[in-house]
């Protein structure tokens, strides 16, 4: 005969416990059915940590709604024989018989009706277990009690075990959203410094409370971030991670050690993690520190609950060690992480570190090939003002084919030269080479610019080269009356400026094709006068195509803000007119390259004149 009114509340048990987010939620409906039982008088349930410590007693009688709960932590070492294996353990005794050191239930058991009990103690999780137990009287089935006690077990053990399940599910699609958000945060910044800080933050305080993040040098670990959710924790972390021998002892004997490793207690005795007056705290691994704690050797560990648990992770990236990763905890062991996220995070934050090390690496590489194409110095004269400017604009630093030179003649003048080589890279560069040094040498021969300019044409198509480029060369001729002449020659490059004494500013005329495209190309030159204090701009299309969020183009607005610039050394051309085309761009990348040259025609005592920097301000409007 099937027994409905059980058979509905086990059905109603089941649907608590699917939508169930603790186990205690299932109280109710799990002691109203089984007090229900005929024979059976009160019910008590416990729960236990894997120390035998009792952590939770609850016990509700027949005919009473109102259940007595006790919270607890004793520590019952005889209750160690009643702690199941794999399976619900079920029993029947004598309430006469219980011993109170593995039964605290029994004070609530003998003031019920009946001389017997059943009970069933069954595992939760590795880290704990709980018991049922019944008081019957002898009008009892006692295989239905049984029965029902199993069956509502059951229930107990699906609903935590979902409730775990849940947990894992949600803890993991946590993780993933973290490591996808620290690898975005990472990844954004090629910046070592920058990267480096990123790393310490993205954690904190999602993973840990505190971290700290050392490369691996040639002489050991070097500190070079740390975070920490408190501020005054944050100076400790930061003293710890520079100066704390321990700490330093322990990253290097980790060498290149994969696994992450989890430090507490007593593994932390002489660290500056360690408890203040002994070890004792979270030996067990737990996070449970006490306050006020001050580091090993008596120094200050900050204020706030000192850390009890500390990871450190090795940060492995390319087949390479890079550096460490340490956290530090001041949360339960039930919010620890656990090694395999860590192994992900730290993978993650080793290729962002190496990504910003070899970008650094690259950078300096490219840079100082740059500095090779262009001259380490210009000529200096009484009759000239001569300053360049560069700037790089590719954030992925491949070498520029942009050049400039300043060549001193036999006869007394000087050659300016600027060319822009198409692309970048490697082939760019040592066409760059070839291009300026080829040019240098013609002119410093007495070559005038279009034979020049010819010469290297030639040069460029009996090598074969892949690429053109464009070229300007301008020779200032000094006259006795104090001028110069000004020859100018161009092959497809933007049009140099002079800007006049009096701030107006003209194109040179210029002309003439690309070089390296035909086989045979002459080149005209335009001649024009250069007083005293103008100046000859000579620059590459980067800067006339900085290009603005709005689609204005800077050469526009160039021949304003150079007029704003008069009565100004070559230096301070440069530089401004360099600065103002980055702030001016939001678009295109190609690299910017001025020489300037402002001819004097006296010597530098005579000064410059009078500079107006309200001139120049009033352009940048």
């Amino acid at each position: 005969m099937v027994d409905d009114t059980w058979s509905s509340a086990l059905h109603r048990l089941w649907q608590a416990a699917s939508r169930a987010e603790e186990v205690a939620a299932l109280a109710d409906d799990v002691y109203a059915p089984l007090l229900a039982t005929p024979g059976v008088h009160l019910v008590v349930g416990t729960r236990w940590d894997g120390k035998h410590v009792l952590r939770y007693m609850r016990a509700l009688s027949a005919g009473s709604d109102t259940p007595v709960i006790v919270a607890t932590t004793r520590s019952m070492p005889g209750a160690a024989v009643r702690e199941p294996g794999g399976e619900p353990v079920v029993t029947r005794s004598a309430v006469d018989g219980m011993d109170d050191s593995m039964w605290p239930e029994a004070e609530f058991l003998r003031q019920a009706p009946g001389a017997s009990v059943v009970a069933c103690t069954f595992r939760l999780d590795q880290r704990g277990w709980a018991a049922l137990a019944l008081a019957v009287d002898g009008t009892a089935d006692l295989s239905v009690v049984e029965n029902r006690l199993t069956q509502a077990v059951d229930v107990i053990v699906a609903c935590h075990t979902g409730i775990l399940q849940r947990g894992r599910e949600a803890r993991r699609a946590s993780d993933d959203a973290l490591l996808a958000e620290a690898s975005l945060q990472m990844d954004s910044s090629l910046d070592v410094e920058d990267t480096l800080r990123r790393v310490a933050r993205i954690a904190v305080p999602a993973v840990a409370d505190g971290a700290l993040v050392h490369l691996l040098r040639s002489e050991g670990p070097e500190f070079v971030a740390a975070t920490h959710v408190a501020v005054q924790q944050q100076r400790a972390l930061e003293e710890a991670g520079r100066h704390d021998p321990w700490l330093a002892a322990l990253l290097a004997r980790r060498g290149e050690d994969e696994d992450t490793v989890f430090l507490s207690g007593a593994a932390l005795e002489g660290s500056p993690f360690a408890e203040a007056g002994g070890t004792d705290g979270g030996a067990d691994g737990s996070a449970d520190g006490g306050a006020n704690a001050t580091a090993a050797g008596g120094r200050p560990a900050g204020d706030g609950p000192h850390p009890t648990v500390v990871s450190i992770s090795t940060l492995r990236a390319r087949g390479r060690v890079v550096g460490s990763i340490t956290f530090v905890y001041q949360r339960p062991e039930a919010r620890l992480p656990d090694s395999a996220f860590l192994r992900s995070l730290a993978t993650r934050a080793a290729l962002a570190i190496d990504n910003a090390l070899l970008y650094e690496l690259r950078r300096t590489a490219v840079l100082s090939l740059q500095e090779h194409l262009l001259p380490s110095q210009l000529p200096e004269s009484v009759q000239w003002d001569l300053s360049a400017s560069y700037a790089v604009g590719d954030p992925m630093l491949d070498v520029g084919g942009d050049f400039y030179d300043a060549v001193p003649r036999p006869d007394g003048s000087i050659a300016l030269l600027i060319g822009d080589v198409c692309g970048r890279g490697a082939e760019a560069a040592a066409l760059t080479g070839l291009a300026r040094h080829t040019l240098r040498t013609l002119l410093e021969e007495g070559n005038d610019p279009g034979t020049a300019l010819s010469r290297l044409n030639r040069a460029l198509r009996q090598e074969r080269a892949s690429r053109f480029l464009t070229a300007v060369v301008a020779t200032l001729t000094p006259r006795p009356d104090g001028t110069a002449l000004l020859s100018t020659c161009s092959a497809g490059h933007p049009p140099p400026l002079v800007l006049r004494s009096d701030g107006t500013v003209s194109e040179v005329l210029s002309g003439g094709l690309l070089l390296g495209v035909l086989d045979d190309v002459s080149y005209e030159s335009h001649e024009e006068l250069i007083a005293p204090d103008d100046t000859l701009v000579l620059f590459t299309d980067g800067l006339t195509e900085s290009r603005e969020a709005g689609g204005a183009f800077f050469e526009s607005v160039l021949p304003a803000r150079l007029s704003a610039l008069r009565g100004s050394g070559a230096a301070h051309i440069a530089e401004s007119l360099a600065q103002q085309a980055e702030t001016f761009r939001d678009s295109g990348q190609d690299d910017i390259a001025l020489l300037v040259a402002r001819w004097t025609g006296v010597p530098p005592d005579a000064g410059l004149l009078p500079r107006d920097p309200r001139i120049e301000q009033a352009a940048l409007r």
